[in-house]
């Protein structure tokens, strides 16, 4: 009998509480703290990349709706399709806290094993109880936090996630140009149905279609067989940066490989568990209050859902091989990528998409040049590495799909392109809104 191994890399986030910082910082350090306990609760649970960002997302979007009716952020009826809100600000609550636990209340309710988070709740209380907040109020910023978390989820079950389990699996092609579940665990495709998702800010997700991928050919003089040229040699000649480059941004929720006959699995937060903590990173940086924390956060979340339907919507109509199958079946049959490759159609590059569609915001936010320390990846045995701007780490996370041969550099390109128009149209729709 094969046994299975797992890997558990506790991810844990980095408290400032022992330094002496203001009122104001002090709440922002406790909303990102506490956001990053859904990390780990998604970490735990194995979610996949675009499950997580939906669940980022409706959790961002507890915390906006409180601070936006008490602060000057647009409200989320300006902004989403179809999202009713009848509320009015509550007086006698703390808004800081509020939003805080209904950040939590939302996670703890949508998120499998979701449940988890409501001793942090009960933390988050008696720290804020401590601050001499009074238990009245806080009862009453609870019992608040509750209700908009209710009607946060009660929109998340409009958004067609409940029914995709009703629809039809995927079932592979067959044709030579097509994905084909890859080893060594020949996982089934993840979420072909993502498409059928709402987005936030696109009007579908086929809005950005990338052109047509190359043209599948393997005669040697072709695009296509030199683009297998082009990863095969690639992986082989890798630089030591060039590897610890495709390990940073690999953000594979679940990778396993032999030991014998033994499967060793390997925990890791997704594409939008990274970007999501450097949205924390930049907001430490830059002292953002809770009221502009939270809108970077619920911007990015929501930014990184619809990049995923948009990638989602092009990877199951393109339906393209993979680099592994298609380099073990034309070039080298032994031939391994360094990474190991994701369980579903290689175009375009999701991470080319997000990580470009979240670095367009964040740059929005933050500036063209601000340089910042990413460490997001240190609690899974891997150096922090310095970025001058947002748009250099997307380069990276993006380039980084070919040292891990795992996508074809069509795939990349398009993927970059795709990100740009999902992120700038997003800004351009929240901040029409917020006029």
């Amino acid at each position: 009998m094969r046994k299975m191994l797992c890997l558990m890399v506790l991810f844990q986030s980095v408290h400032l509480y022992s330094q002496k910082i203001g009122k104001e910082e002090w709440h922002t350090q406790k909303f990102i703290d506490h956001f990053y306990y859904l990390t780990e609760v998604m970490f735990h649970d194995v979610i996949n990349p675009p499950a997580a960002a939906r669940f980022y997302s409706y959790s961002a979007m507890a915390a906006y709706q409180i601070m936006s009716e008490h602060n000057k952020l647009p409200p989320l009826n300006l902004i989403l399709k179809n999202y009713i809100d009848d509320s009015r600000p509550k007086e006698n609550i703390d808004e800081n806290f509020s939003a805080i636990y209904a950040m939590l209340e939302t996670g703890k309710n949508i998120i499998p094993s979701g449940y988890s988070l409501e001793e942090k709740q009960k933390l988050l209380y008696k720290a804020y109880l401590k601050q001499g907040i009074k238990k009245n109020i806080l009862d009453a910023s609870v019992e608040y936090a509750e209700e908009v978390s209710k009607k946060i989820i009660e929109y998340s079950k409009t958004d067609g996630y409940l029914k995709l389990s009703a629809l039809n699996r995927y079932q592979p092609i067959g044709a030579d140009s097509t994905w084909f579940p890859t080893p060594p665990e020949y996982m089934g495709a993840v979420e072909p149905n993502w498409n059928t998702i709402r987005t936030f800010f696109l009007d579908s997700a086929c809005q950005f279609k990338p052109k047509d991928p190359i043209y599948f050919n393997t005669k040697k003089t072709s695009p296509f067989y030199k683009s297998m040229e082009e990863v095969y040699t690639t992986t082989k000649n890798l630089s030591p940066e060039q590897i610890l480059i495709a390990q940073f941004w690999d953000c594979n929720p679940f990778a396993s490989f032999y030991v014998g006959h033994v499967s060793v699995g390997i925990k890791k937060i997704s594409p939008g568990g990274h970007w999501m903590g450097i949205t924390g990173l930049a907001c430490q940086k830059a002292k953002f209050n809770l009221e502009r924390t939270v809108q970077a956060y619920a911007l990015v979340a929501m930014v990184l859902h619809d990049g995923f339907v948009s990638c989602w919507d092009s990877k199951y109509k393109t339906h393209r091989i993979r680099p592994k199958t298609a380099i073990n079946k034309y070039i080298d049959p032994k031939w391994n990528p360094l990474l190991e490759t994701p369980p579903f159609p290689e175009y375009t590059s999701g991470h080319s998409v997000v990580s470009t569609a979240s670095a367009e915001v964040l740059t929005y936010l933050f500036g063209d040049n601000f340089s910042y320390t990413d460490n997001t990846e240190v609690f899974f045995g891997l150096p922090e590495r310095k970025f001058n701007s947002f748009f250099q780490a997307a380069d990276e996370a993006a380039i980084s799909r070919l040292y891990g041969g795992i996508h074809f550099m069509d795939a990349i390109e398009e993927g970059k392109k795709q990100g740009t128009k999902v992120g700038k149209y997003a800004l351009s729709k929240y901040f029409t809104g917020a006029n």
